[in-house]
C-alpha cells in the first residue's frame, strides 16, 4: 500500500499489531543495556539486578567509533523494514524511516521505580543507543534511495512543562540533539499533540511534523518562529488526514484541502507566502495508522494520495 500510494517518498511500515517487540516504545530498544523485555505481559524494563557497566562500556565504544554493526533492527522487532528493504523498486525521490526518540522512550522505561530520562546515566546511553540505531538504519535505506529521512518520533513532548514530567529544556534539547546527531541526511521531528512549537523549531531538523487535523491552529500561534524555520530552508509536514475512523468517514478530499488551508491561512496573514508553505510542506496521516482496520488505513493513504495530487496540479508548474 504504501509503495502504491506513496510513491515519491515512501517510507516503511510500523506493525505493532504484530508483534509486541513492533510496538514503538520496543521496537528500538533491542540492545539496550539492561532492557528486559516481557512479552507473556507486553511490558519492558531496564534490570538493574546485573552489572550494566560491560554492557554500557560496549556502547559507548560502539559510539565513539560510530561501528553501528550491532545496533541494526531485527526482522522480529521490524518486518515492515525489512520488506521493504527487500523490495525492488526503481529509486524514488527519498525515502523515509523512524525511531522512537530519547524523551518518549525514557519516559515510558522504568529500573522498576524510576522512568530512565531521569537517570543520567542510563539516559545518556539510551540516547547514543537510538543514535547508533538511527545511524544504522539511515545505511540501510540509503540502498533504496540516496536521499533519506529519518524521524525521531517524540510523542511524549506534549507531556513537557506539566505537572506529571520535571525535566528542563537544556537537557530534553542534550538528549534529542544526541540522537539526531546520529542522522547524516535529512532529520525529521514528529510530536502527534500539543508543545510548545517555539521550542521544537529551535532544534536542529529538516522537517517538523505535526497533527495538523486535531492542533489546527498549533503553528500558528507562533508565526514568527515558523516563518524563521522556513526561511532557513526548513520543511513543514502537515498531518492532515485524520487516523480515526469516525473522522475519517466524514471526510473527503475536498473537505480535508479547506481544513489544511484553514490551517495555513493564518501563517500567510502573518508574511509567509502561501507558496512557500506548498512548496516546503510535506502531507502525511495525523499520526500512526495502526489502531485502524486494514480498509481504513488504506482510506486515509488514497485520500492522502488524492490530497497530494490536487494540490500539484493547482500550485505547481
Amino acid at each position: 500500500m504504501l509503495l502504491r500510494y506513496t510513491p515519491a517518498v515512501p517510507a516503511w511500515p510500523q506493525l505493532p499489531r504484530r508483534s509486541f517487540r513492533e510496538n514503538m516504545y520496543v521496537q528500538f530498544s533491542e540492545g539496550l543495556p539492561g532492557i528486559d523485555i516481557n512479552m507473556e505481559e507486553e511490558r519492558i524494563s531496564v534490570d538493574r539486578s546485573g552489572d550494566l557497566d560491560p554492557a554500557l562500556e560496549e556502547l559507548y565504544i560502539a559510539y565513539m567509533e560510530n561501528d553501528t554493526t550491532r545496533y541494526a533492527v531485527s526482522h522480529d522487532y521490524a518486518a515492515g523494514l525489512h520488506a521493504f528493504l527487500d523490495s525492488r523498486i526503481e529509486p524514488p525521490l527519498a525515502v523515509k524511516g523512524q525511531v522512537t526518540g530519547p524523551i518518549s522512550l525514557g519516559l515510558s522505561l522504568t529500573d522498576g521505580v524510576y522512568y530512565v530520562i531521569y537517570d543520567d546515566t542510563l539516559a545518556e546511553a539510551m540516547a547514543r543507543h537510538l543514535r547508533l540505531k538511527a545511524s544504522w538504519q539511515e545505511k540501510a535505506l540509503s540502498r533504496i534511495s540516496s536521499n533519506t529521512i529519518i524521524f525521531v518520533d517524540e510523542p511524549y513532548l506534549t507531556s513537557l512543562g506539566t505537572s506529571f514530567v520535571s525535566l528542563p529544556w537544556e537537557r530534553v534539547v542534550a538528549l534529542l540533539e544526541e540522537t539526531l546527531g546520529g542522522i547524516s541526511g535529512l532529520k525529521g521531528l514528529h510530536c502527534c499533540g500539543s508543545a510548545d512549537w517555539s521550542l521544537l523549531l529551535s532544534l536542529p531538523i529538516d522537517i517538523l511534523s505535526f497533527d495538523a487535523y486535531n492542533y489546527t491552529d498549533a503553528l500558528s500561534l507562533y508565526p514568527a518562529e515558523a516563518k524563521s524555520f522556513l526561511e532557513h530552508g526548513g520543511t513543514v509536514a502537515w498531518g492532515i488526514v485524520p487516523n480515526d475512523e469516525e473522522a475519517l468517514a466524514k471526510e473527503t478530499v475536498a473537505s480535508i484541502k479547506d481544513r489544511l488551508e484553514e490551517a495555513m491561512a493564518p501563517l500567510t496573514r502573518d508574511g509567509i507566502r502561501f507558496g512557500q508553505l506548498i512548496e516546503q510542506g510535506l502531507l502525511t496521516p495525523s499520526c500512526g495508522l495502526a489502531s485502524l482496520s486494514v480498509e481504513a488505513a488504506e482510506q486515509v493513504l488514497e485520500l492522502l494520495a488524492q490530497l497530494s495530487s490536487n494540490l500539484r496540479k493547482r500550485h505547481t508548474v
